[in-house]
């Protein structure tokens, strides 16, 4: 199995508000369009290459929750939050879907799909992919799901640039260096993340800022890195109030040098001094 960071889900109650706070920030933020069946719609800010953050509204609870039926899913996930703002879940990328359900069910996860979608663009084009999720009931922090798209990644990068979805960020070139995810045991979640889905243990090291011990799965597109608290400070208080969940991204850039908490959600500017 391959992977690739894809996307990070950031729930928002205003799709819109938050292209203006991006825009204010110096981030390229555009609308992405409706998923009609599924009760929701959003705006998408793309970073190195094809990563990005998906910035997610609401417009119709009750398709969310007719959505949410299914086990593991992010609609499942978005009601148990009780629609709150920020903290969601992210998306890892595939090129062989089928393959990685049929390895999650040898390894014993409960797994749904792979099971077809699409948005709607504002153009009226239509975008599709795959979708899979898997799990264990009560197990935390939750997997990602798995997105294969129904185009290439060459044909993607092309289009998304065209369409202006990809453009130049205010603040220079960006790049997704990693998503942080609150957890108890730091060192356990990263090893059991690294046989399931195959990818490589980095460094851990204290994170004196968050007063949290780091412990890093690398991920092509963006690393996953699992902070686990020393005591008092963020990370303690978001495991406290929200559980184990991704809660922070760090973005190198090429003029910020700043953490910015936007719609509860800490965005950590860092600048590329090579």
């Amino acid at each position: 199995m391959s992977f690739q960071f894809d996307h990070f889900i950031h729930v928002v109650n205003s799709p819109e508000k938050a292209i203006e706070q991006f825009t204010r920030v110096g981030l390229h933020a555009v609308n992405g369009g409706r998923h009609e069946n599924h009760g929701t719609y959003n705006a998408l800010s793309y970073f190195n290459s094809l990563s990005y953050v998906e910035l997610l509204g609401i417009f119709d609870r009750t398709l969310v929750e007719k959505a949410s039926e299914q086990k593991h899913s992010l609609r499942d996930t978005i009601v148990r939050n009780e629609y709150q703002e920020g903290t969601t879940r992210i998306a890892f990328r595939t090129e062989n879907i089928e393959r990685v359900a049929k390895a999650f069910k040898e390894a014993g996860l409960e797994v749904f799909g792979p099971i077809d979608f699409s948005r709607k663009r504002p153009d009226g084009g239509l975008v599709t992919w795959k979708l899979l999720f898997a799990g264990k009931e009560g197990q935390y922090p939750e997997l990602p799901f798995f997105i294969q798209w129904d185009e290439t990644d060459e044909e993607r990068l092309s289009s998304l640039s065209e369409q202006g979805t990809i453009g130049d960020h205010a603040i220079g070139r960006t790049k997704l260096l990693s998503v942080g995810i609150t957890c108890e045991n730091g060192e356990a979640t990263v090893k059991k993340w690294s046989q399931l889905l195959q990818h490589s243990i980095g460094e851990s090291f204290i994170d004196e800022s968050l007063n949290a011990k780091a412990h890093t799965l690398i991920v092509p597109g963006g690393n996953v890195i699992f902070y686990e608290p020393l005591g008092d400070g963020k990370v303690e208080e978001v495991l406290d109030t929200k559980g184990e969940k991704p809660f922070l991204l760090e973005i190198e850039n090429e003029q910020l040098d700043e953490e910015i908490k936007l719609f509860d959600v800490i965005y950590r500017f860092k600048i590329n001094n090579n």
